[in-house]
This record gives C-alpha cells, sequence and structure tokens, in this order.
C-alpha cells in the first residue's frame, strides 16, 4: 500500500515591498526639482524596502545623504507614515500628510538676496 504524502506547502510570494504611489512621487520630485533650481541640491537615491521606501537627497553624489524622505506604512495610525529626517538622524518633521510634511523644506528656498 503507498503511504500518502502530505501535501507541498503552499508558495510563499516574494515579501512586498513599500514604495511610494505616483502622487507621493510627484509631490517629492516637485520639492526635488525647485531645489535643484535653487542649486541646493544635486542627486537622489530611492529605496524600496519591506517595510520602509526611503527617498535621499544628496548635495553631492558620493556623499552621505543630507535628507531621507521616508514612507513607513506601520506607523499610520500612530504619528504618520511620512518622516523628513535629517543628515544625523533627526527627525525634522513627521506627519500623515506627505505635502504638509515636505514643507519643511519651504524655509530653506527663502533666502535674503
Amino acid at each position: 500500500m503507498l503511504s500518502q504524502l502530505p501535501p507541498a506547502p503552499p508558495h510563499r510570494p516574494a515579501p512586498e515591498q513599500t514604495a511610494f504611489d505616483r502622487a507621493e512621487l510627484s509631490a517629492i520630485l516637485s520639492v526635488y526639482g525647485r531645489m535643484v533650481a535653487a542649486g541646493e541640491w544635486r542627486d537622489y537615491a530611492m529605496s524600496f524596502l519591506r517595510e520602509v521606501a526611503v527617498f535621499s537627497i544628496f548635495r553631492r553624489a558620493a556623499e552621505t545623504p543630507i535628507y531621507r524622505i521616508e514612507k513607513r506604512p506601520k506607523l499610520r495610525a500612530a504619528q504618520g507614515q511620512y518622516a523628513v529626517i535629517g543628515m544625523d538622524g533627526r527627525v525634522l518633521k513627521r506627519g500623515h500628510d506627505l505635502k504638509a510634511v515636505l514643507r519643511v523644506f519651504d524655509s530653506k528656498l527663502i533666502r535674503a538676496v
């Protein structure tokens, strides 16, 4: 008599990635474009990990990022899923609305002429 083998375990899909959607990326790139035009920023990088999506901003390509814009969906109900983090690791602004969080950069565009 043939013994029956246990069923194969179900195939597990690859871990999901957290990413910025089109509207979020548009808002980020709008701020980025203004800062590039002002001569403040020169390069960026994006990372899409399991629990966080990161848009890193660089003054020069060979440096560490001067700012990181992070999206952490797990913090959606608590502090807000969006954060702007400075070079030293301090959270400059956190909230539920990305455009409101990105306003932290508006003061950097205003300069005395």
